[in-house]
């Protein structure tokens, strides 16, 4: 059993593989507008160096937003072609999900623009505050109301240094709570509009 791990909702692109055990490799970097060209090489070249062939994915876990309109698609369009050709597996989570920090109470973050930001807060596999959009003083507020929760995302937008983490180690150990998809080709994106 082979996961692929794809998200690329924001400026990161982020890939990754894992077998039940472990998550076993990984790339996730800042890629912005460069990552429908890096995914798939990026996935061939972790597959090629941990000795696996793509006829060994068994399981494709997305982000499948809110984030960026493109970006969301990219990695949604990458995991419904590899669920179709290798009749795989499709697993789907919230893109602000995976930005939380193990099981501590989080504030996820990403840019929604226009003085905005998407929005939530999860604790492990527990969501508290679902996904949605506010402004930047209503976040900014949140987090003076809130000194005790970490806060993940890209959060240069709002004054404060990137705090990302590691978003495909949060989506692998959710594996076992995701929602699979009955039909891979009707998966939608989650765009959000405030």
């Amino acid at each position: 059993m082979l996961y692929v791990i794809l998200d690329s909702s924001a400026s990161y692109l982020s890939v990754g593989i894992a077998d039940e055990h472990q998550l076993i490799d990984y790339v996730c970097y800042e890629a912005w507008q460069n990552q429908s060209e890096k995914m798939i090489p990026e996935l061939e070249n972790l597959l090629k160096k941990n000795n696996y062939q793509p006829k060994d994915i068994s399981d494709v876990i997305v982000g499948i937003g809110p984030g960026s309109y493109t970006g969301i698609r990219i990695a949604l369009t990458t995991a419904k072609i590899i669920c179709l050709s290798l009749k795989a597996n499709l697993y789907t989570v919230s893109s602000l999900q995976i930005l939380k920090e193990k099981d501590n109470k989080t504030i996820c973050l990403m840019d929604a623009r226009s003085g905005r930001s998407y929005f939530a807060v999860y604790e492990g596999s527990k969501c508290i505050e679902v996904d949605q959009i506010k402004t930047n003083e209503e976040v900014l507020s949140f987090i003076k109301d809130h000194p005790d929760y970490s806060i993940k995302g890209e959060l240069s937008y709002l004054g404060m240094p990137d705090n990302v983490g590691n978003t495909l180690l949060e989506a692998y150990s959710l594996k076992d709570c995701l929602h699979k998809e009955d039909n891979p080709l009707a998966t939608k994106p989650v765009y959000m509009r405030g």
